[in-house]
């Protein structure tokens, strides 16, 4: 997986997770909270949850590729 879920109940706004986010997956919504924009771009580094004064954000630490082969 990803990053899987930011509860909006515990969400107070902050914008900490949307600033630590290298990979611009989360942003924040008009009601001013956090929300999961693009969640098949996280690389699961877990800044956001680590940051979160709120403990609002949950990435679940697997996260599972594609399997690629280089035969087709």
């Amino acid at each position: 997986m990803s990053i899987e879920r930011i509860d909006p109940e515990l969400c107070n706004g902050c914008g900490i997770c949307v600033n630590v986010c290298s990979c611009d997956v989360i942003r924040m919504s008009e009601e001013k909270k956090a929300v999961i924009k693009y969640p098949e771009e996280c690389i699961v580094c877990l800044y956001c949850e680590e940051e979160c004064p709120k403990h609002a954000i949950y990435v679940s630490p697997l996260k599972t590729f594609p399997l690629l082969t280089a035969w087709g």
